[in-house]
């Protein structure tokens, strides 16, 4: 355990010395700024032309929920990218530069070093996300007192999401270059969020051929089933159950998924540790 979390101190000043993290921050903070100003001028000009005050509470807060579910979609999209490019070539990068070597020669076995790169851009991910979701939230509360129902919960559900893409990306490094590495997990990212939306839309139409083949590539990467539980436990519940949003889900992934997403991340890490130990340095 020691030898892991060495190695994550040294990914994590690895990621300061890229400024990884500090460009994360920065247009992370320059996203929550540009909503607060948009949420609150959005509220601002409701109240001043009585679109609020005159609107039933609920319709209020289906509105005003749709902006922070906006908000919060745009925090998934770059959580995604965070996940998915901060790792990309930690272990690709390090074995074309030589510098594992440096490593590798050293008491430390090969799982050591890999699972304490893995930790270190966990927890990276797990701190910008609840930075930035729970900016988005305060905003939101700050500026109209409203809360979404269920936050902690669909921000656990993002960092599954965050945490498979990780992985996945982390697995990646151990064979593939940067640039395919980086191709491939965005490409099963993207099949993922197409199959997601077949699945919805299969089940607000009943077609059940349609509704399958998101099922299908649910299994296959389960990060659309994350952000549509994420999504499903955090919106306001007219707009949950009337399905009257892009954000509404027709079709709630099962417990089973989530067990399913949970395994996924364990299998993957077991495959990345397997190939790192084989591989060729």
């Amino acid at each position: 355990m020691n030898g892991i979390l060495t190695i994550a101190h040294l990914t994590f000043h690895e990621a300061k010395g890229r400024r990884v993290v500090l460009a994360a921050l920065i247009l992370g903070a320059a996203f929550l700024l540009i909503f607060a100003i948009g949420f609150h001028q959005i509220y601002q000009d409701g109240v001043a032309n009585n679109h609020l005050s005159i609107m039933p509470r609920v319709e209020q807060r289906v509105g005003l929920g749709f902006v922070a579910m906006a908000g919060l979609y745009a925090v998934n999209f770059l959580v995604v990218m965070m996940a998915v490019l901060t790792p990309i070539d930690t272990l690709s990068g390090d074995i074309r530069s030589g510098t594992i070597q440096t490593l590798v020669t050293k008491p430390i076995h090969r799982e050591t070093i890999l699972l304490g790169k893995w930790l270190a851009f966990w927890i990276i991910l797990a701190v910008y996300l609840v930075m930035m979701a729970g900016g988005v939230l305060l905003i939101v509360y700050a500026v109209s007192g409203i809360q979404l129902p269920d936050a902690p919960t669909g921000i656990a559900f993002m960092l599954l999401e965050g945490t498979v893409l990780l992985t996945l990306s982390i697995l990646g490094g151990t064979r593939l270059s940067t640039l395919a590495n980086g191709v491939t997990v965005l490409g099963l990212y993207a099949l993922a969020f197409i199959g997601g939306w077949m699945e919805q839309i299969g089940s607000l139409l009943g077609n059940g051929t349609a509704q399958n083949f998101g099922i299908i590539t649910s299994l296959l990467v389960p990060t659309e089933a994350m952000w549509q539980l994420a999504a499903y436990h955090m919106q306001p519940p007219l707009m949950r159950d009337v399905a009257i949003t892009p954000f509404s889900i027709t079709s709630v992934p099962s417990t089973g998924m989530v067990v399913w997403a949970v395994l996924y991340v364990v299998v993957m890490l077991l495959i990345a540790l397997r190939q790192f130990r084989t591989r060729d340095l």
